[in-house]
């Protein structure tokens, strides 16, 4: 972790409604001691972990939802598999900037403690569907729903860690930040393949009507994280404010009239123009990331003829080594900014990103092996999504049917993408996917400068929830109905256009400080 210089810092805390106490008093100096020193880094390196259960929490039983909703309720279908899929989202997107501008004016662990006692109810609640003799379905939903709510505390968590360090530490607190969010998102599939290996029927625990099996045991191991969580930031997180300097600010966030003025000429200075740029590019990088991690599963499932349990698994391998990958490029990421900088670092990743779909678009002559079981079942076709392929695999997998289901027109004539072809866009998006998320985050934050970030880390957060939620909507209705190849064509288009925005506000992503000393030269001159 790289800490520059040990300058200044302080609590953000008065009055607060969860008391925080000790170190906050003590670390209202003008000079920052040692103890007040280690008691921020505890304080930034527990938001690490917040930022990494947070993201964990979604993408932990994303490959599993689909079977798990068709074992509780047989009469959920596939369209409203995708209001499950995108529930999540749209709770983190509702909550993101209510829990930033609370951060605002209140000391942080108030959103931080609420937020994340909401996810750990959620997830007990997600284990528990299976009780209701009926709708449980809708329990399912409110249950995703809740999850995403309780992961709003991301904008507090960005907000705090703009708040906390100068600008010689924050490029690097930035960076990690993000890396711990885009670890946990990717690593997820991971602890749900090992998960598997408990099954479907597991064991259940009759005295609380707990079933603990392949498909429960992953959200209340995010409980459990959960409440470390909350042990954590009460035992050891402490709300500090230091400016651009690193010199504490004796007052907290919400602190108010002796700064208004400050505050609207830092508001005046900054280029709005760069921050919804930013508020794009880091949509469209979240957007990409999603319809790829959503598309995984069944493509693999279409193309190359595998089961269901076969494709969760090596696709939840895939996604760790590319965890791996992400870890070694985001710590060549933080070298490589101070010689090439930022922006042209955000150029190589969007690039890095299109090649890899340009790469997975089917090229080839051989065609993919039809899935004719659904014309055979009696049941009516359910074609609002791709998850169709789904709808009628019978748990026992040594009867499943598999291939491209018939009922996808574009099966009989679109090509396969080979396995090759499926690795190597494994590989460029593992290499885009963090450079674009870091990079773009970081800027965010420099443009910004040094004013309380919270309502603008909300929006960040929220703009990154709409694209979880856009993007599984977008490749279902664009895979199932016309095929990968205009799915992938489009998605192509999509970051080139992404890149023609980054060429027209180049020289307008600088931070705060650059632009604002641009400025006072041309009103000096």
């Amino acid at each position: 972790m790289a800490v520059a210089e040990a300058d200044a810092s302080e609590p953000v805390s008065e009055a607060p409604l969860l008391g925080a106490s000790g170190d906050s008093d003590r670390c209202q100096d003008v000079m920052e001691t040692l103890q007040c020193y280690t008691s921020r880094w505890r304080s930034i390196r527990i938001m690490y972990l917040t930022m990494f259960f947070s993201s964990l929490g979604f993408s932990i039983v994303i490959m599993s939802i689909w079977p798990y909703l068709q074992q509780v309720d047989k009469t959920a279908d596939a369209s409203f598999l995708g209001w499950i899929i995108a529930s999540y989202s749209i709770g983190q997107m509702i909550a993101s900037p209510f829990f930033g501008a609370w951060s605002n004016y209140r000391p942080r662990r108030e959103p931080l403690v609420v937020s994340t006692s909401i996810s750990v109810a959620a997830n007990c609640l997600y284990a528990y569907v299976h009780l209701p003799p009926s709708h449980n379905k809708y329990y399912m939903l409110v249950a995703r729903t809740l999850v995403g709510f309780g992961a709003g505390n991301v904008a507090v968590v960005r907000s705090f860690m703009a708040g906390a360090t100068s600008l010689a530490e924050r490029t690097s607190v930035m960076a990690n930040t993000s890396v711990s969010q885009a670890v946990g998102f990717i690593l997820g599939p991971v602890f749900q393949t090992l998960f598997a290996f408990i099954g479907e029927k597991g064991i259940t625990w009759k005295i609380i009507h707990l079933q603990v099996n392949m498909y429960t045991a992953p959200v209340l191991f995010g409980a459990l994280l959960g409440i470390i969580n909350i042990v954590l930031i009460f035992v050891i997180f402490r709300d500090h404010q230091v400016d651009d300097m690193g010199r504490p600010y004796r007052s907290i966030n919400f602190e108010a009239e002796e700064n208004d003025e400050v505050d609207q000429d830092t508001q005046g200075s900054i280029d709005h123009v760069a921050v919804v740029s930013t508020n794009i590019i880091f949509f469209v990088t979240l957007f990409v990331f999603a319809v790829f991690e959503t598309i995984a599963t069944p493509l693999t499932m279409d193309m190359y003829s595998w089961t269901r349990r076969k494709a969760v698994f090596i696709n939840g391998l895939i996604l760790g080594v590319l965890g791996i990958e992400s870890i070694v490029v985001l710590l060549a990421v933080k070298i490589l900014s101070k010689k090439v900088g930022e922006r042209a670092i955000l150029y190589g990743g969007l690039g890095i990103i299109l090649v890899g779909f340009f790469v997975l678009l089917p090229w080839g002559n051989q065609l993919p092996n039809i899935q004719w079981e659904d014309i055979k079942n009696n049941s009516s076709p359910r074609t609002t999504s791709f998850w169709t392929l789904q709808a009628w695999l019978p748990s026992n997998d040594t009867d499943e049917a598999t291939g491209c289901p018939a009922v996808q027109s574009w099966c009989f004539y679109v090509p396969i993408t080979y396995f090759s072809q499926y690795i190597i866009t494994d590989v460029l998006i593992g290499l885009g996917y963090p450079v674009c998320n870091v990079i773009s985050y970081t800027l965010y934050s420099k443009i910004l400068g040094p004013r309380p970030q919270g309502v603008y880390m909300g929006w960040l957060t929220a703009s990154g929830s709409g694209a979880r939620v856009l993007g599984p909507v977008f490749i279902s209705q664009l895979y199932t109905h016309l095929g990968p190849r205009w799915a992938f064509s489009l998605i192509c288009g999509i970051i080139v256009l992404t890149l023609l925005l980054l060429e027209v506000v180049y020289k307008r992503l600088v931070a705060f400080s650059v632009r604002y000393e641009r400025l006072q030269e041309e009103q000096s001159s």
